[in-house]
């Protein structure tokens, strides 16, 4: 599985971006799907995750109420909405699958990663 992710950029505080992840090969669906960032001089941490169906999700607290993930299995492609963004929301953000379906938080459960998109929230 290749991961490619998308729609990073510049925003000012309290704006909006929404990032895009595409997969190849035609089993996106029997995986679920996840998104970490990593800011400078720390370590990639969890965001959000959405299982094979995408009816069930899951949020890091600091994220929860602003951002939110979904998926479109019949175009392979998992999205991250992010509103009311914070300076501290400023990252690298990283999409990625685990296979079996389900929703994993920790980064060492997840199979395949893509390659990143820089998200920029100035204050």
């Amino acid at each position: 599985v290749q991961l490619q992710a998308s729609g990073g950029g510049l925003v000012q505080a309290g704006g909006s971006l929404r990032l895009s992840c595409a997969a190849s090969g035609r089993t996106f669906s029997s995986y679920a799907m996840g998104w970490f960032r990593q800011a400078p001089g720390k370590e990639r941490e969890f965001v959000a995750a959405i299982n094979w169906s995408g009816f069930s999700t899951s949020y890091a607290d600091s994220v929860r109420g602003r951002f939110t993930i979904s998926r479109d299995n019949a175009e392979n492609t998992v999205y991250l909405q992010m509103n009311s963004l914070k300076p501290e929301d400023t990252a690298v953000y990283y999409c990625a699958c685990v296979a079996g379906g389900f929703i994993a938080t920790l980064a060492m459960n997840y199979d395949y990663w893509g390659q990143g998109t820089q998200v920029t929230v100035s204050s």
